[in-house]
C-alpha cells in the first residue's frame, strides 16, 4: 500500500494561517444569529386554553430587516412555518417536538394538567428552540419569506401571506 506524503501534495497542503490576537479571539463574531424561545404563557380557560412562547431574535445578518425583535408564537405557528418551509425551500426541515396526543385527552379522564403542565411546557419550549435554531441557521432557509414573517412580524396573517424569497436590502 502506497503512502502519500502530504507535504509534497499541493492540493491537500494546509493553507498558511496567521496568528490570532487575544482581542480578535474575544471580539463579537462577524456574523451572528441568536434565537431564544422563552417565557411560555398559557391563556384562556377550559378547552379554549393555549400556550404561546416569546421568540427573541438578535442578529447582524444583512438578510434580516430587524436586528432585534421579539414576537409571541403558538405551537400551531411553528407547524405553519414547518409546512411552508417543506413546500417552498430546498432544505430538509427538522421535525417539531411531538404533538403529545396522550396529554390532550379530556381533563376528566386525566390525573394531570395535560399539555398545560409546567414540565411538559418546558420540554416543548426546549424542542421548539432547537427546531427554530436549526432552521434559521440554515443559509437557504434564511432567504425564505416564511421564516422572516415568523421571526419578525407581530402577527402571521395567513390570508395575506405570499410565499417567496427575501432579498438582501
Amino acid at each position: 500500500m502506497a503512502t502519500i506524503d502530504a507535504d509534497n501534495r499541493r492540493e491537500i497542503a494546509r493553507l498558511p494561517s496567521r496568528p490570532i490576537s487575544l482581542e480578535d479571539r474575544y471580539d463579537p463574531p462577524a456574523n451572528f444569529l441568536e434565537i431564544e424561545v422563552l417565557n411560555p404563557e398559557t391563556h384562556g380557560f377550559g378547552n379554549k386554553r393555549y400556550t404561546d412562547y416569546e421568540i427573541r431574535m438578535r442578529t447582524n445578518l444583512p438578510v434580516f430587516r430587524l436586528k432585534e425583535c421579539s414576537v409571541r408564537r403558538r405551537y400551531s405557528d411553528f407547524e405553519w412555518l414547518r409546512k411552508e418551509l417543506e413546500r417552498d425551500s430546498k432544505i430538509v426541515v427538522p421535525s417539531l417536538p411531538s404533538k403529545a396526543w396522550q396529554r390532550q385527552v379530556p381533563a376528566f379522564l386525566r390525573r394531570d394538567d395535560g399539555i398545560f403542565e409546567d414540565e411538559f411546557i418546558e420540554e416543548r419550549r426546549k424542542g421548539l428552540e432547537q427546531f427554530i435554531n436549526k432552521v434559521a441557521g440554515h443559509p437557504l432557509a434564511q432567504n425564505e419569506r416564511s421564516l422572516h414573517v415568523f421571526l419578525q412580524d407581530t402577527t402571521i396573517d395567513h390570508d395575506k401571506y405570499v410565499p417567496g424569497k427575501v432579498r438582501n436590502s
